[in-house]
């Protein structure tokens, strides 16, 4: 569970678009929490999605060990659309259980991200703190 909460924080680096650039990727890179995973954005049609850039050694393992060869470049956030100002939605891969859920990510300020997600319809759910490195 704790990992599920670990890259569903990751949700939360799309939240640094302003409204009316819903459409445009947030700027700069973000970390999670333990500095483990860092995920740059980029527009994709009309969605915002996110790909790992860097994650350290345990990162890694714990993402092979659910199946994911290769956690560099694999992309965790895919089709996050806003649905209400500084609040997007969108789909979070889990690379360590090798799942995908829904999940949602808020803007706090310029360098704060919070990004929430639920295993099963509102169980299970966590949330965490992203920010921003630049």
């Amino acid at each position: 569970m704790r990992k599920v909460a670990a890259l569903l924080a990751a949700v939360i680096v799309l939240a640094a678009a302003s409204p009316a650039a819903a459409a445009s990727p947030p700027p700069g890179v973000w970390a999670n929490p333990s500095d483990s995973v860092r995920v740059a954005f980029r527009r994709c049609g009309d969605a915002i999605c996110g790909t790992v850039i860097w994650a350290n050694a345990k990162a890694e393992a714990d993402a092979r060990r659910g199946g994911t060869d290769r956690l560099v470049g694999t992309m965790l956030f895919r089709d996050f659309v806003e649905e209400d100002p500084h609040r997007w939605s969108g789909e979070v891969y889990i690379p360590d259980i090798g799942q995908s859920l829904s999940g949602t990510i808020t803007q706090i300020d310029a360098r704060t991200l919070v990004g929430e997600g639920c295993v099963f319809a509102g169980f299970g759910c966590k949330s965490q703190t992203w920010k921003r490195l630049k």
